[in-house]
């Protein structure tokens, strides 16, 4: 996996979040060394400091680096010589604190690799991608789905022109956790999720309608033009979207559609897209990921699968793969791929080479930017009983 860069030691991660009770902090360790091109060794892993120091003990971390507070974790971390300090941070904490605690690593030059969405709000955003631009750092954000090995084959296929022009895109992310109000029952996810201070100003769309549409963007790399969105609250009184739904006008006068739920009974985390191109079209399900449709008009449909070893799967592809055909791989490996693709950015810094900060296979700061800005507009649509407004941003990348 990746490249063979003159760094001779695994790259050195702190943590920020992922204290007891947590889901996805523990999703990013796991990811992080899958691949055992980094250590875990230093963690600010709650916002209680008696908790940051308790859950120490769970990921190994030594009790001298194990800090209350992100703040201290930036001061001492800095403060160690560079054969010992930390080479980046992962941050796996509620949407609200993301940009100060991104801000403060990438200002004391350390890499930063972000769940997202990435900052609260638009302008956050922005103003984290000056500073990504400014210090030189490698920024990677979890958009993880984007590591599957057949998404990656798919953008790799749309690339060759394999499915012609793209005229549409239908992505769907439909879950029904939030069906009832857990959130009033002291349920930590939903807790933070469904509360505007925290989640940021849309629930649903914000947490997973954003998945949906970074996915349509990193496999078509189609620029998006405009939007009309409809977000709705079914669950009374609570006060973010649980549902919404929203028409893209691409540049190139393809239509795109994203729909997410959190209200769906049955439906767990159904995230997956279908592609229309004048030549063919593809499907992809997030549940199923080891499996991609590929039709054409009067011919037999196509079942790809996830095989490295197969004449048709693309070289990027294959370097995503850790397991022979027929062995599932999934959500971990993904979160890995995007760790793996970032790393060998890392390597390149840490070893004086040019990085490219825009043409990344891993989503960047630019993509945060790019899914606040599908954000902003989509509230702000759905608020205007759901007009057009423009998606154009200069951040948007092909």
């Amino acid at each position: 996996m990746g490249v063979n860069a003159p760094l001779n030691r695994k790259l050195r991660m702190g943590l920020v979040g992922g204290g007891q009770g947590a889901f996805i902090g523990r999703v990013h360790a796991m990811a992080a060394i899958l691949d055992n091109r980094a250590v875990l060794v230093a963690g600010a892993l709650s916002s209680d400091p008696a908790r940051a120091k308790a859950s120490a003990p769970d990921y190994d971390i030594p009790p001298e680096r194990a800090y209350g507070s992100y703040q201290e974790m930036v001061e001492k971390e800095s403060k160690l010589p560079p054969d010992q300090r930390i080479d980046f941070v992962a941050i796996a904490t509620p949407n609200h604190t993301h940009f100060e605690i991104a801000k403060a690593f990438a200002e004391a030059g350390f890499n930063v690799i972000c769940d997202k969405p990435m900052t609260l709000t638009l302008e956050q955003a922005e103003e984290l991608a000056r500073i990504v631009e400014r210090t030189g750092i490698v920024f990677a954000l979890t958009h993880n789905y984007t590591g599957y090995p057949l998404v990656r084959q798919a953008r790799e296929m749309v690339r060759n022109g394999e499915l012609g022009e793209i005229q549409a895109i239908r992505a769907f992310y439909i879950q029904g956790w939030l069906r009832t109000r857990l959130e009033l029952q002291g349920q930590k996810q939903a807790s933070w999720r469904t509360d505007p201070a925290r989640s940021g100003a849309a629930g649903c769309f914000g947490d997973i309608g954003t998945h949906a549409y970074n996915l349509g963007r990193y496999i078509t790399g189609l620029l998006p033009e405009k939007v009309s969105c409809t977000l709705k609250i079914f669950e009374s009184g609570r006060p973010l979207d649980d549902y919404g739904t929203c028409i893209i006008q691409y540049r190139n006068g393809a239509l795109g559609t994203v729909t997410a739920s959190q209200i769906s009974h049955g439906r767990e985390n159904d995230l997956w897209i279908e592609i229309d191109g004048t030549k063919a079209s593809l499907e992809w399900h997030q549940e199923e990921p080891n499996k991609m449709w590929f039709k054409v008009n009067g011919q037999p449909h196509r079942l790809y699968t996830r095989d490295p070893n197969a004449p048709f799967t693309s070289e990027v592809a294959k370097r995503s793969c850790r397991l022979p055909s027929g062995h599932p791989e999934a959500f971990i490996e993904a979160f890995a791929n995007i760790y793996t693709a970032a790393y060998d950015d890392m390597i390149k810094r840490a070893t004086g080479q040019k990085v490219d900060a825009k043409d990344t296979l891993y989503p960047n700061v630019y993509d945060g930017v790019d899914g606040m800005n599908f954000i902003t507009q989509c509230v702000a649509s759905s608020r205007q009983g759901g007009s057009w407004l423009s998606l154009y941003h200069p951040a948007c990348r092909r």
